[in-house]
């Protein structure tokens, strides 16, 4: 409760400009590191971008090492939007306020307070348990887990696996169960720019070339796009999951399968696969001219796609197909869809630990719509898990408050997630 409030208070709001300074978070996370009897190594690509990473010794010396981490970054917070300042740190009612609640300052102060039990106890891991904190989550991650993947891969030597955010919280499905999603990959990221250019001129004449049109038609053929069903086997194991405690029919092999009336008939639990059964690309951002009364010769989209693992080359095909002739696309941001296997000892020591300590509880796998820094870590090899648990009652939205405004964290919560993630994390 203390780190996560204490972090909070930290405000290290990335706005993607480059003015985001998360050195004051991570020589706070440092300095409880130092308190454990970690050698704490900051590393910074960018002045204030700074991360932090430390090693853990296990006693096992041939067992393979795992990746711990959290990014120290949070979204932007809009103060008069908020029922509390967002980097109060308030705790109120046994919750804790302020941005980063849930995403991600929580699980950072969950693993310092592992960390710090074990120092007091004397307890030592079976492999060697790499921590690491970083920078720049939420825009590019070229300061945090891209710089350190690219250019301090030693530090990660030996880690074959990795676990962070958006994995084991409680889902109430409004049929009386609590599920807890343990996400086993990811959709790929492909933020794109898109500019059409056309014939400037005058507003008041006929203009056949005009960029704004052009780019207006292309953005609407791109939002209206129905993508098609693509099944990767971490969404086929969770709807089959599903389908099977709902006692629901389900074949994804069958002729003339359809996943979305599949869907329908789970309920509520439909939101954890339904953005993941296709790939997808939402227009986000428009820019064009300077005065009403000039046509622009150039005008830029962006649009926020996301694929599926196996989906990349379709993906950019069916781009190509929809700009057209008159509009030019690129990549702005890329980075590579995860999947992690479900049938793993990893997956299977995540769910007995979670159940340990919620055992009415149905642990299931998923796949993020999103994306985290493990997009960046796979390139070492690592395969990476969302597994940051939490226990909240019926009625907190957890999904909702990620980005949202009065984005906060019961405190009973935390204390769950820490009791499960040294569970784990004892035994991994």
């Amino acid at each position: 409760m203390r780190f996560t409030s204490d972090l909070i208070r930290i405000d290290t709001t990335n706005r993607g400009s480059g003015d985001c300074r998360e050195r004051p978070a991570a020589e706070y996370a440092a300095e409880c590191l130092s308190g454990a009897g970690l050698e704490p190594t900051l590393l910074e690509c960018s002045p204030g971008r700074t991360n932090v990473v430390a090693r853990i010794e296990g006693t096992d010396p041939s067992a393979d090492a795992l990746l711990v981490h959290g990014h120290l970054d949070v979204v932007p917070a809009e103060a008069a939007d908020w029922s509390v300042d967002p980097f109060s740190g308030e705790i109120r009612d046994g919750v804790v306020w302020g941005r980063g609640a849930i995403d991600m300052k929580n699980m950072d102060a969950m693993i310092l307070s592992v960390v710090r039990g074990w120092a007091r106890a004397g307890v030592r891991p079976r492999r060697d348990i790499v921590i690491a904190f970083t920078a720049d989550e939420e825009a590019s991650a070229e300061d945090g887990s891209g710089f350190l993947a690219d250019r301090h891969a030693s530090l990660f030597e030996g880690c074959t696996e990795g676990i962070s955010e958006s994995g084991a919280f409680t889902f109430h499905d409004g049929r009386g169960n609590q599920l807890y999603p343990i996400a086993a990959g990811e959709r790929g990221t492909g933020w794109l720019k898109l500019t059409a250019r056309g014939k400037a001129g005058h507003g008041s004449k006929v203009n056949h070339a005009n960029a704004v049109t052009r780019l207006a038609e292309t953005i609407a053929r791109i939002g209206e796009y129905r993508w098609p069903v693509r099944l990767t086997p971490t969404v086929r194991a969770a709807l089959l999951d599903l389908a099977a405690l709902y006692g629901v029919e389900a074949d994804p092999d069958a002729p003339g399968f359809d996943v979305d009336a599949l869907l329908e008939k789970l309920g509520p639990a439909a939101c954890l696969i339904e953005p993941t059964v296709r790939g997808s690309a939402n227009p986000t951002m428009l820019q064009a001219g300077y005065k009403v009364n000039v046509i622009p010769g150039e005008a830029v989209a962006y649009v926020d796609g996301r694929c599926l693992p196996g989906g990349e080359e379709e993906f950019v095909a069916t781009l190509d197909r929809l700009t057209g002739p008159d509009v030019d696309w690129e990549f702005h941001h890329r980075e590579v869809a995860l999947q992690a296997p479900v049938d793993s000892s990893t997956f299977a020591k995540m769910r007995a630990a979670v159940e340990e300590f919620a055992p009415e509880g149905h642990v299931m796998p998923y796949c993020m719509s999103g994306g985290t820094d493990a997009k960046q870590f796979s390139r070492l090899g690592i395969t990476g898990y969302g597994f940051s648990p939490l226990k909240t009652p019926r009625g907190f939205d957890y999904q909702a408050l990620f980005h949202g405004v009065d984005e906060r964290v019961p405190v009973d919560a935390l204390h769950f997630g820490v009791r499960v993630l040294d569970r784990y994390l004892r035994t991994a």
